[in-house]
């Protein structure tokens, strides 16, 4: 996943690196960096027309890593809720972002923590709508957490205590 300049653990990092490879002439470099972290094309294109003063922030490089590591995950329905739910959290808070981009902070960690969560908390279903619902196993359990509570867990993953 960041295979070539390895995982950057902050915006401040991917600036510096892209600031060096800049004053090096190594666009092709910065180019492949900011595909590996995730930072959109068309900032690469203004931070080397000297249009931006630096290629992210925080949000994006925090947005960045998400979308990497969430297509390294596949990851499918509900798990993509909670992706967006943590992109959403990023977007409200600079600590947030701060703390996804870190070293160490994981997707899959933080989906495992939700998925731990899930298991943990689920219930059987009502016969009538397994029933309904044309299913022929004799139980069929559920669980999963709410909005919410979803968020709740993604911040404490995150940001650990609190939440804030």
């Amino acid at each position: 996943m960041f295979d070539r300049f390895g995982e950057m653990d902050s915006c401040k990092d991917i600036n510096e690196l892209a600031e060096n490879l800049f004053n090096e002439g190594d666009t092709e470099s910065i180019k492949a960096m900011a595909k590996e972290n995730g930072i959109p094309e068309d900032y690469v294109d203004l931070y080397l027309n000297g249009d931006i003063p630096y290629l992210c922030d925080a949000e994006t490089a925090a947005l960045g890593k998400l979308d990497i590591e969430s297509k390294k995950l596949n990851l499918k329905g509900l798990m993509q809720d909670w992706v967006e739910y943590t992109k959403s959290l990023c977007m409200e808070n600079d600590l947030m972002a701060h703390q996804v981009r870190k070293k160490g902070k994981s997707l899959k960690d933080c989906m495992a923590t939700l998925l731990v969560y899930s298991f943990q908390r689920r219930i059987s279903i009502d016969k009538e709508i397994v029933k309904a619902a044309k299913i022929t196993a004799n139980r069929v359990d559920f669980g999963t957490p709410g909005m919410g509570e979803a968020k709740r867990l993604i911040r404490e993953y995150y940001l650990g205590g609190t939440g804030r």
